[in-house]
């Protein structure tokens, strides 16, 4: 195994109309918009900017769903990398509510959402996922990227909930720490876990929810 650390560049998909709209958008089961032009020029933006370091990057793994697929092959045309999917990283799946504002679910399925609120264990209607069970699912999305890229930077394009589970993992938060998160369309996020040997890798968060061209919050990805 390489001796070297494992980088994962997470990647939030860019804006689709119900990003605009603050509509719930979920995983392979919801309606799946694709990206927006505005969408696009963000994932472009990020592309760019990773260019300079493009000669680390060895792949790109990309969630299946549509909006994190489109922006995956933005990204890869411009870095001239290949993407590969990883179920694990799609969205939540949220039933029901799939496509309606906050609003409109209160509205309708009031009781519902307030349990959901109260509960890491609570699914949305019909076929939505809990918090917990998302977690489940990205920690084993994660394990098998750590095992297939060792010692390798790869960049994940994925989605709000996956990516801060991945964050409260690293930082050893308790899940319930997403909700104090906020995670901006086409940011950028820096997680690296180093080999080890009694207790599995010891992982670091290194940039958290950063977004060009704001490069004094981007930083240097040189340090990466």
């Amino acid at each position: 195994m390489p001796e070297g650390p494992t980088t994962l560049v997470l990647v939030r998909h860019g804006v689709t109309a119900h990003t605009t709209e603050r509509r719930f958008s979920g995983g392979l089961t919801s309606s799946n918009p694709g990206l927006s032009e505005e969408g696009r020029a963000q994932v472009r933006s990020v592309g760019e900017w990773l260019a300079p370091v493009v000669d680390r990057i060895d792949t790109i793994v990309s969630s299946p769903v549509r909006r994190t697929r489109e922006s995956a092959d933005i990204i890869g045309e411009l870095l001239g990398r290949e993407v590969v999917e990883e179920p694990g990283f799609a969205e939540m799946e949220f039933g029901a509510w799939d496509g309606r504002t906050f609003d409109e679910v209160a509205e309708l399925h009031g009781e519902d959402l307030e349990q959901w609120l109260g509960s890491l264990d609570v699914a949305p209607g019909g076929h939505g996922e809990s918090f917990r069970a998302v977690e489940e699912r990205v920690l084993a999305g994660l394990e098998r990227v750590l095992e297939e890229h060792a010692g390798r930077t790869v960049v994940v394009v994925s989605h709000v909930t996956p990516i801060k589970t991945l964050v409260a993992h690293v930082v050893e938060a308790p899940l319930l720490a997403i909700y104090r998160m906020e995670l901006l369309p086409a940011s950028v996020t820096v997680l690296s876990f180093h080999p080890g040997e009694d207790h599995g890798p010891f992982a670091t968060l290194r940039l958290f929810n950063a977004v060009p061209p704001d490069r004094a919050l981007l930083g240097d990805p040189q340090r990466w």
